[in-house]
């Protein structure tokens, strides 16, 4: 019999093993490497890696070695000579800066959002960092986040009966997260459907630390329907000159059945007041209720 190899499971590794040594590697000049000028956060299934990759192709913008690094979620006993070492070196800055293409660079790791130790983490350690938030009807997100975890092999439950049981799911590793900021929950990443659709409470938790003004709040939605004006609103807010974009290619994308009538409509309740309060608190009303 031949044996079978499951050649993206190998190429995965393949990577993982590149992307080590790399960051091994460059971690002799960690001290001599810049830190990210903006992250995104989050929120998960709302558009991150589209985004980034847009910002990739700008000239005035350098990548880190990976989109998601997880340094401050789940590799922050790494310390930060190993996060710089996912940046370009000042001098690669001060090449670039001589040359009249300056960059600014930065990750998008989209737990950072939703994890409760992170907004205090990267405040004491990057207070100036400029803040992107993408943020997608609630219900969408939780659906599309339910079959990511599905083709990931993590989820076996119905959607219904996986948000049925998502506060028996959570309530104790929230509480030791809580209790343990060393504390890593798997049930607390794969399992949170609704709870990342609550953004008024993360981002509340985010306000404790950063000024209104560190941090774009943008719907996903505007991102596919209007990628000029959004990305406009990006650029501006990073600083950087706008450009032409005729469209923002959607990344992890993967169809899926249509949600169920009576689920759908249950969580539009569910959501409504979480919505309304987010709606109040930004001063702009992004219509997922209707």
């Amino acid at each position: 019999m031949k044996n079978i190899v499951d050649k993206p499971a190998v190429k995965s590794i393949i990577r993982y093993e590149i992307n080590q040594f790399l960051v091994n590697y460059r971690m002799l000049t960690g001290r001599l490497r810049i830190g990210p000028d903006f992250i995104i956060i989050g929120a998960q299934r709302c558009g991150t890696t589209s985004l980034y990759n847009t910002l990739k192709k700008y000239l005035y913008i350098a990548p880190a070695l990976k989109k998601e690094i997880h340094f401050f979620d789940m590799n922050f006993k790494q310390g930060m000579d190993w996060y710089r070492a996912h940046f370009p070196s000042y001098v690669y800055k001060y090449t670039k800066k001589m040359r009249r293409h300056d960059f600014i660079t930065g990750e998008a790791s989209p737990y950072y959002f939703f994890h409760p130790h992170v907004p205090k983490r990267i405040a004491e350690l990057l207070p100036k960092v400029k803040l992107i938030a993408l943020v997608r009807n609630p219900i969408d997100r939780a659906y599309s986040h339910y079959h990511h975890e599905v083709r990931l092999g993590y989820e076996t439950l119905s959607f219904e009966e996986a948000i049925a049981r998502e506060d028996e799911r959570l309530l104790a590793e929230t509480a030791k997260m809580q209790k343990d900021e060393d504390y890593s929950s798997f049930n607390h990443r794969h399992y949170s459907y609704l709870s990342r659709g609550v953004y008024i409470d993360q981002l509340m938790n985010w306000m404790r630390f950063f000024p209104r003004e560190q941090i774009l709040i943008l719907p996903s939605e505007d991102l596919y329907s209007e990628p000029q004006a959004t990305m406009g609103h990006v650029l501006e807010f990073l600083g950087l000159p706008s450009y032409r974009i005729e469209n923002v290619g959607k990344y992890n994308y993967h169809p899926y059945s249509k949600m169920d009538a009576t689920v759908q409509k249950r969580l539009v309740a569910y959501f409504e007041p979480h919505n309304r309060a987010l709606y109040d608190y930004l001063g702009v009303d992004f219509g997922w209720d209707r």
